[in-house]
């Protein structure tokens, strides 16, 4: 029997120029414990599950000790916050450790946040507390279950210390696996620099780790790749009721992943104006505006790769406005995917979009719960979601006239989601020291579309008592 393994890192991200990262070592924490490894992921990314539960795997996770290859380095990027430009951000509490190698030729960068000041810390502290890193633990895991391009999350460990929020809260560090940590902000930067060489050489890490298809220099293409990842990533996020919270460009992986779990939440009753980050006071990013800040967002993507795209600056814009264009289309044709299926529709045009719009509207009118609504379709039980029943009876005549694949249903409507109010209370839970539900949620949404007999607790919406109409970044 072969004892335990190190993993061996490399870190390519560390072969660009310096002026892309600052390198540095975490800031050693007093006395780590491992609160949750995920082992079914480390398999994936073909990392020894014992011992990354080892003493010595738990010092390599709170970035005390680091690993054999191991090159740690703080990015630095920029972005749109909230519309306003910030010409320097960065990682400010996360450190890349690099990469690993994983079956199939798969690169996984490995990062851990919560793991101590950086140049680009803004006066943090650099640390992450316990509830932030357990909402994106089961946000993140749950959403790669349902279906939806993620960030991971490889680990989470407690600290031993104290952060200091609005109170004494518990520290902890996330260990995050994702194709890279790239972002639309990450651009933003070299081109606000006017850093042609750093554009293009970003451009080629970029294309060899995400659409290795592309010529490397292949800006416009790049660019029209981004575009179509996004317009599907969206499109899902909208069929799952998922409301992101910060879509800030920095917030915005060009490899179409959902990344930066803070403010995030789950809609229980449908209204495509609901907004729960409590830094969202003007609702930019409520639920029904993401299709169209992602435009947005991708716009300023297409204007930091214009020198690239061609340097005759009026050819580039008509180009990559073009691109833009094509937009509107591929997020079209990704959300009628998407809420056809979960209509247990397998093609449609306009009279099948306006029946998904019609529905849509008879839930927000009737406070109909988003996820039970849906998955309530196949059992009989959606117009028990309705104020008014009779409301959804019309609309049903409607749909049942259409011969909806009734078996296909369950498979494209979850049972399970995040309840904003059970991570919440998981949350609480485990400032007490109780991680039971904590684990609990973990294991259930690792089958989000399966009924789990004695798990109906976690399927339920919030009473009103226990309703969470807000949600914090944690930093």
């Amino acid at each position: 029997m072969t004892s335990p393994a190190s993993p061996q890192f490399t870190n390519s991200y560390a072969t660009l120029p310096p002026r892309f990262y600052t390198k540095m070592q975490a800031t050693p924490v007093a006395g780590p414990t491992l609160i949750r490894l995920n082992a079914d992921l480390a398999a994936q990314m073909g990392l020894d599950a014992d011992w990354l539960a080892s003493e010595a795997g738990i010092q390599m996770l709170s970035g005390n000790v680091m690993p054999p290859g191991a090159d740690p380095l703080a990015q630095v990027y920029a972005g749109h916050q909230f519309g306003g430009w910030s010409p320097r951000l960065g990682d400010g509490r996360a450190l890349l450790l690099g990469e690993v190698d994983g079956p199939g030729n798969a690169h996984w960068d490995i990062q851990l946040k919560g793991s101590g000041p950086t140049p680009y810390s803004r006066m943090g502290d650099g640390r992450a507390w316990l509830g932030p890193v357990i909402r994106e633990y089961v946000v993140s895991e749950a959403m790669h279950a349902l279906g939806v391009p993620t960030t991971r999350a490889l680990a989470a460990v407690s600290t031993g210390e104290i952060v200091l929020r609005e109170d004494r809260m518990p520290g902890a560090i996330l260990t995050r696996a994702a194709s890279s940590h790239v972002r639309v902000g990450t651009f933003q930067y070299f081109a606000s620099q006017q850093d042609v060489e750093g554009l293009r050489a970003l451009l080629d890490f970029a294309i060899t780790r995400h659409y290795s298809d592309l010529a490397k220099d292949d800006a416009l293409g790049f660019l029209k790749a981004v575009i179509a990842a996004q317009a599907e990533l969206v499109a899902k996020w909208m069929g799952l009721g998922f409301i992101h919270g910060v879509m800030n460009t920095d917030n915005c992986h060009i490899g179409g992943l959902t990344i930066d779990y803070g403010p995030c939440a789950f809609m229980d009753a449908y209204d495509p104006r609901k907004v729960f980050s409590s830094i969202d006071q003007h609702g930019r990013y409520a639920y029904g505006a993401q299709p169209e800040i992602l435009v947005w967002n991708l716009a300023q993507l297409a204007s930091s790769l214009l020198p690239l795209i061609n340097r005759d600056m009026d050819d580039a814009v008509k180009v990559a406005q073009e691109a833009l264009q094509e937009f509107s289309s591929l997020y079209t044709d990704a959300w009628k995917r998407v809420f056809f299926a979960k209509l247990g529709l397998k093609t449609g045009g306009e009279a099948e979009i306006t029946l998904v719009q019609d529905l849509l509207t008879a839930m927000a009118e009737n406070q109909a719960d988003f996820t039970l609504t849906f998955r309530g379709l196949a059992d009989g039980t959606a117009r028990e979601q309705f104020v008014d029943p009779t409301v959804f009876d019309t609309w049903a005549e409607g749909w049942t006239a259409r011969n909806p694949d009734m078996q296909a249903l369950n498979d494209a409507n979850p049972a399970y989601i995040p309840r904003n109010h059970q991570i919440e209370l998981a949350i609480t839970e485990a400032v007490s020291g109780d991680l039971s539900r904590f684990h609990r949620l973990c294991d259930v949404l690792t089958r989000p579309y399966s009924n789990q007999p004695g798990q109906e607790d976690l399927q339920a919406p919030p009473t009103e008592q226990e309703l969470v109409r807000q949600t914090f970044c944690g930093t």
